[in-house]
């Protein structure tokens, strides 16, 4: 039996503190819980019984979000709860043009 590592997050469990985002291009980002329930869309997905499966597995797949913008995605997602009622000065959220349009489709489907 392999012994897994304790400094690796899990994303086993309804209660874990972790999903898996994979992307259309099959790259995995393992992110903390708090910060992806930012998207509507996949609070909903992870939130209580019903018709996804995702709430069980705390993985989500996105056939149509390729990784260079689920990456973005996710680092949106820090800036947004790190600076929501922040009495610091927001810094700008950089967006490349290359990705904007992806990023835009994304956003819309996320809800976030």
């Amino acid at each position: 039996m392999v012994e897994s590592d304790k400094n690796e997050p899990s994303v086993r469990g309804e209660n874990s503190s972790y999903v898996k985002l994979i992307s259309s291009d099959g790259h995995e980002f393992i992110v903390r819980r708090d910060l992806v329930v930012t998207s509507g869309t996949i609070k909903a997905m992870l939130s209580g019984p019903g018709q996804f499966t995702e709430n069980e597995s705390n993985e989500v797949n996105f056939r149509e979000i390729p990784s260079h913008v689920l990456r973005k995605v996710c680092h949106y997602f820090a800036y947004k709860v790190r600076f929501t009622n922040s009495a610091t000065e927001i810094p700008e959220f950089s967006i490349t043009p290359d990705v904007a349009l992806e990023l835009l489709m994304a956003a819309n489907f996320l809800d976030c």
